[in-house]
């Protein structure tokens, strides 16, 4: 039997547009379908923003794939939100952070800690992370537009 291990993951990007303007877009949790690799984000609760807004997202193609649930836990616009996956798969926490580098010029920090056995956790790594940094990517190239 393996025991279950916090694996952590984070990947901070620069994005060229005000904290304000970043938070935003990135707090509009439908929205982030738009830019999450081959995900589709909703809202499942009556809160859609702050402490207890409850979130789904399905990551795959058509029916095979993986669905995410998870309940925001902190809520500090514009620098910071955490969240706690809940689901039957994923299980973990989650961290998107804003920090300012200038008026003009924002850093995004996003972290997971993903509660998983480590001989598991090896495989998914580099696909976690690789997703999350493609989905970022996109993101940030929003402001361009």
């Amino acid at each position: 039997m393996f025991k279950l291990k916090n694996n952590h993951v984070a990947i901070s990007i620069n994005i060229d547009a005000p904290l304000e303007e970043v938070w935003n877009s990135l707090a509009q949790w439908e929205k982030q379908s738009d830019w999450m690799l081959q995900t589709n984000v909703w809202v499942t609760s009556e809160v859609t923003e702050g402490i207890g807004t409850q979130i789904s997202a399905f990551t795959g193609i058509s029916r095979l794939g993986v669905l995410d649930t998870m309940e925001v836990t902190r809520w500090e616009p514009p620098y910071l939100c955490d969240v706690i996956h809940t689901g039957k798969i994923i299980k973990g926490t989650g961290r998107f952070q804003l920090r300012a580098l200038s008026p003009s010029h924002t850093a995004f920090d996003w972290s997971e800690e993903v509660y998983a056995p480590p001989i598991i956790f090896i495989f998914i790594k580099p696909a976690l992370y690789l997703g999350v940094r493609i989905s970022l990517a996109r993101f940030a190239r929003t402001f361009h537009s």
